[in-house]
C-alpha cells in the first residue's frame, strides 16, 4: 500500500479545489472555451479535491493527537 503523508494530501486537495474554482470563472470570463467536458472535470475536480482534503485533515489529527 502506497503511503501519502496527510500533508500531502491536503495540497493536493487544495490545488484541486482551486482548480475547480478558477476553471469555471476562466470559461464565465470567456478567457478559455466553455466546453462540458471542461465543466464536468471542474466539477470532479472540486468534489475530489474537497474529499481528499477531509480525509488528509482527519488523517493528520488522528497522527497528531496526543
Amino acid at each position: 500500500m502506497i503511503r501519502i503523508k496527510p500533508r500531502a494530501l491536503i495540497a493536493i486537495g487544495l490545488l484541486l479545489v482551486l482548480f475547480g474554482f478558477v476553471a469555471p470563472f476562466l470559461m464565465v470570463v470567456r478567457i478559455v472555451e466553455p466546453s462540458l467536458a471542461l465543466s464536468f472535470a471542474s466539477h470532479a475536480a472540486s468534489v475530489s479535491g474537497l474529499f481528499l482534503g477531509i480525509i488528509g485533515s482527519a488523517i493528520y489529527v488522528r497522527s497528531h493527537r496526543n
